[in-house]
C-alpha cells in the first residue's frame, strides 16, 4: 500500500473542489488567492512536525491555484506558503515564511503554539505591522490533514422537528460531560461523551428536542489568555470553518463527530451548531498570520477604504470577513453545505449575524449572503437562527431578518427578567413576549416560531446566578472585573451570592421555577441553557468565556434541590408537548375563533375582569392573567388541521404580596390546578409526569407573591 512518505509525481489537478480532496486514487489540492504571485504546497510527516516536500503549484485557473498528487493518501499533513506583495497600506500581507492553514482544511493535526514567529511583521518593531518578519512559523502551526471521508451513515435521518415543537438546549461539548460520573473518564469532554448512552438518555428524559452546540469549528486559544494560564473556552475564535475542533475528539478522528450526530438522530434529537463566520482568529492588523490573512488578506477581509492597512471591525474581534467578495462568500456557503451534507447537522445559529449582512458597511437584510442561502437547495431546508446584532452602527436588527430565519429574542430575555425582578411598567412588554412577539415578527408575515425565547444563554448569568447576584463577579478572568456586561436585569433576592438563609434560598428556587415555567409555556421556541435545570452556578461570573474548569463545567452531583428542579423542568416540558395551546403555529387574533363565545386570548386583572388598553400602561401593575381558549387552534395539527385543547389560565404575580385572584366563570366552572411555582415540590414518587391535576372549585385563587400558576378546564368540541 502506498504511503505519504514519498511524493514524486505532481499533476496539474483541477480548481474544484477547494481544499484537499481524496478521490480514491490521489489527492487534489486547490487554493484561491486572487493577489498571490506564487503558491507552494508544503508536505509534512504524519505527525505534522517536519516539512518533507515543498511543491510549486504552477497551475492557476480563475485565481485558484491547484495540483494533483497521485501518490498522496488520506492522513497526509500539509500547509501552504503564499508569495506576493507585503504592502499592508494596500491591504496585502503576503509572507511565505509563514505556514498557512488551508481555509478549506476538513481535518487538522497539532495545536497552535504561540510565538513571535507567527506574525507576518517583526513583533516589537518601531514600524509595527509595516515591518517584515522572516522567521519560519511552521513549527508553531497546526497543519491540515487530508481526510478520508468514508463513513457508514446507514439509514440516518434528520429528526426534522417542527419549529413549534422544538425545545432547544444550548450546551458546550466539553463542559457538559467533563464531570459526568457515568461517562468513562477518558471520554469526558468529547463528542464521544455527548453521544454516550447516559448523556443521550438524560437529554431524552429531560424532554429537549434540539441541542445547540457552542462553536465546534477548529479554533485557537488567544495569546493573552494563554499567557495568563487561561483558555478560550467558548471557542468564538475560529481558525478553520470545515474541521471540527480536535480538542473535543477522544479518537482524534473526524468520524467521532459523525458518530455523535448519528446517535443523537437515532434518539430523535437534532444537532444545531453555533457558527462564527463573521470574523476569524487572526484579529486586527497586529494579529498573527495563520490562514486567510496570508492567503489573500484583501479578498477575505473587509479592509478600510481610506487606509487599507486597517480593518473595518463590526465584530469587536479585530476583523470582519468580507462576504461581498464572491470567493469569501463561496467559502462560507461551501462550509455550511459541508456540515449539512457530510456531517448531517440540522441547522445553524449564526454569531453576530448582522455582520454577515453588511454591504458597503451597511446592514442589508436582503444582502448577498441571505440571497445565497435562500436560493440554496440544501441550506434553505435546515434550521437558520440569527444572533440579530453586531457591534457596528445599525447592527441591532431584531425582527428584521428575512423569511426563513428565526432570531434570538433579547427583548424576551430582558422583558421577563425585568418582570420577575419586580420592575415597574413592564406588563405590556410581558404580554407581547408571552404571545410570540407579534410586534417584532408579525409585520413581515412570520409566525411565533421566528422568536427564539430565552432567559439565559452562555453569555451572561446562569439561571441560578440570575436570582443570586445583583452584580457581575468576573475577577477570575484577570481583567479586574471590567469585562462582561453590567446590564444583567438580575435580583439576588436579598443577599449577594451564597447564603444560608432558608427564606432567601426558598425564594430563589421559586424564582427559578417562575422563569422556567414562563419560558417553556410562552409562544415561540424556548431555549434552555444547559445546567439551568440543575441550578448550575458560575459564582456570579457573567463572562466565563475563558474558564475551562469546574466553574463552567456542569456539576452532576445530586441534591434535593437539583432533583426537584430537574423534575420540574421535565414536567413543564411535558405539559408543553402535550398541549398545542402552548405551541401555536399562528399568532393570537384577540377574537373569538370557530364560533366560540370567548376570544382566543383574553387578559384579566386580579378581579377577573378584562384589562383595558390603558391598563397595560399601569406602572404599578405586577399581576395579570392570560386566558387561552382551546377551541379551534387553527392549523396546529400535523397536517395543518384544526385542533382542540383545554382552556388554560396562566396567572402571574411578580408582586411581593399574595393576591386573591378571581377566576373567570364559564361552563364548566371547575378549574384544575396543573402548576403552582409557590407550592412545595412533591417527592419523586408523587411528581411523575402525567399525575392527575387537582380540581379547583373556589371562585378565587390565592396567588402567592412572586409566583406563577397554570389552571385548565376541559371543554366540549
Amino acid at each position: 500500500m502506498k504511503t505519504n512518505d514519498s511524493i514524486t509525481a505532481v499533476w496539474p489537478g483541477k480548481p474544484y473542489p477547494r481544499g484537499a480532496h481524496w478521490d480514491g486514487e490521489g489527492v487534489n489540492f486547490a487554493l484561491f488567492s486572487q493577489h498571490a504571485e506564487k503558491v507552494e504546497l508544503c508536505i509534512f510527516d504524519e505527525k505534522g512536525r517536519h516539512e518533507r516536500h515543498r511543491i510549486h503549484m504552477g497551475e492557476r485557473t480563475d485565481d485558484v491555484w491547484h495540483c494533483y498528487l497521485p501518490e498522496a493518501r488520506p492522513g497526509l499533513a500539509y500547509g501552504y506558503r503564499v508569495h506576493g506583495p507585503y504592502k499592508p497600506e494596500h491591504g496585502h500581507r503576503f509572507n511565505p515564511n509563514k505556514l498557512l492553514l488551508d481555509p478549506y482544511a476538513k481535518d487538522t493535526i497539532g495545536q497552535l503554539r504561540w510565538g513571535d514567529a507567527l506574525y507576518g511583521y517583526t513583533v516589537g518593531s518601531k514600524r509595527a505591522d509595516l515591518s517584515f518578519d522572516r522567521r519560519d512559523s511552521a513549527p508553531l502551526m497546526p497543519k491540515g490533514r487530508v481526510l478520508e471521508p468514508a463513513f457508514t451513515w446507514g439509514d440516518d435521518r434528520r429528526p426534522n422537528v417542527s419549529w413549534q415543537d422544538m425545545v432547544i438546549y444550548e450546551m458546550h461539548v466539553r463542559g457538559f460531560t467533563m464531570q459526568h460520573p457515568s461517562v468513562p473518564e477518558h471520554l469526558r469532554g468529547t463528542y464521544a461523551a455527548l453521544g454516550s448512552a447516559p448523556v443521550v438518555d438524560y437529554l431524552k428524559r429531560l424532554g429537549v428536542t434540539t441541542i445547540e452546540l457552542l462553536p465546534v469549528h477548529s479554533f485557537i486559544n488567544d495569546r493573552h489568555l494563554a499567557e495568563k494560564g487561561l483558555q478560550n473556552y467558548w471557542g468564538y475564535n475560529t481558525l478553520g470553518f470545515f474541521a471540527p475542533e480536535m480538542r473535543y475528539c477522544a479518537s482524534l478522528k473526524v468520524k467521532e463527530f459523525k458518530t455523535m450526530v448519528k446517535t443523537l438522530h437515532t434518539a430523535g434529537i437534532e444537532v444545531i451548531l453555533d457558527v462564527v463566520y463573521n470574523h476569524s482568529c487572526e484579529g486586527n492588523q497586529l494579529g498573527p498570520t495563520l490562514s486567510m490573512r496570508g492567503v489573500d488578506n484583501a479578498s477575505y477581509y473587509i479592509v478600510n477604504a481610506d487606509n487599507r492597512r486597517y480593518y473595518d471591525d463590526f465584530t469587536g474581534c479585530g476583523n470582519t470577513v468580507n462576504l461581498e467578495h464572491p470567493r469569501a462568500l463561496q467559502l462560507v456557503m461551501d462550509s455550511l453545505r459541508y456540515w449539512v451534507e457530510d456531517m448531517h447537522v440540522d441547522g445553524f445559529r449564526f454569531d453576530l449575524a448582522s455582520a454577515l449582512a453588511r454591504e458597503a458597511g451597511k446592514v442589508e437584510n436582503l444582502g448577498g449572503f441571505f440571497d445565497a442561502i435562500r436560493q440554496d437547495p440544501v441550506l434553505n431546508r435546515v434550521k437558520l437562527i440569527a444572533e440579530p446584532w453586531d457591534l457596528g452602527h445599525g447592527g441591532y436588527q431584531v425582527g428584521n431578518f428575512p423569511p426563513g430565519w428565526a432570531e434570538w429574542n433579547d427583548r424576551y430575555r430582558d422583558g421577563m427578567r425585568g418582570y420577575w425582578k419586580g420592575d415597574a411598567g413592564v406588563i405590556g412588554e410581558v404580554g407581547q413576549r408571552l404571545t410570540g412577539s407579534e410586534d417584532l415578527y408579525g409585520w413581515s408575515g412570520k409566525r411565533p416560531n421566528a422568536s427564539i425565547n430565552f432567559v439565559t444563554a452562555h453569555d451572561g448569568f446562569t439561571l441560578h446566578d440570575l436570582v443570586s447576584y445583583n452584580d457581575k463577579h468576573n475577577e477570575a478572568n484577570g481583567e479586574d472585573n471590567r469585562d462582561g456586561s453590567s446590564h444583567n436585569v438580575s435580583w439576588n433576592c436579598g443577599v449577594e451570592g451564597p447564603t444560608d438563609d432558608p427564606e432567601i434560598l426558598k425564594l430563589r428556587e421559586r424564582q427559578k421555577r417562575n422563569f422556567l415555567a414562563t419560558l417553556l409555556l410562552s409562544q415561540g421556541v424556548p431555549m434552555l441553557l444547559a445546567g439551568d435545570e440543575r441550578g448550575h452556578t458560575q459564582d456570579g461570573n457573567n463572562n466565563a468565556y475563558c474558564q475551562d474548569n469546574p466553574l463552567s463545567w456542569i456539576d452532576w452531583s445530586e441534591t434535593p434541590e437539583t432533583e426537584s428542579l430537574t423534575r420540574f423542568v421535565q414536567r413543564v416540558i411535558g405539559l408543553r408537548r402535550s398541549h398545542p395551546s402552548f405551541r401555536r403555529r399562528n399568532f393570537f387574533k384577540g377574537q373569538p375563533i370557530g364560533g366560540d363565545s370567548v376570544k382566543d386570548v383574553c387578559w384579566l386583572k386580579p378581579d377577573g375582569t378584562e384589562m383595558t388598553p390603558n391598563e397595560w400602561n399601569d406602572a404599578h401593575a405586577r399581576c395579570l392573567a392570560m386566558l387561552m381558549s382551546g377551541n379551534g387552534i387553527v392549523d396546529s395539527g400535523p397536517r395543518g388541521e384544526r385542533q382542540y385543547d383545554h382552556d388554560f389560565l396562566l396567572l402571574f404575580n411578580a408582586h411581593h404580596d399574595e393576591i386573591a385572584f378571581t377566576l373567570p366563570h364559564g361552563q364548566p366552572a371547575t378549574w384544575e390546578l396543573l402548576l403552582d411555582t409557590a407550592a412545595e415540590p412533591p417527592p419523586p414518587s408523587e411528581a411523575e409526569l402525567g399525575s392527575p391535576p387537582q380540581p379547583w372549585t373556589s371562585a378565587n385563587y390565592p396567588l402567592q407573591c412572586r409566583s406563577m400558576v397554570v389552571l385548565c378546564r376541559q371543554r366540549s368540541t
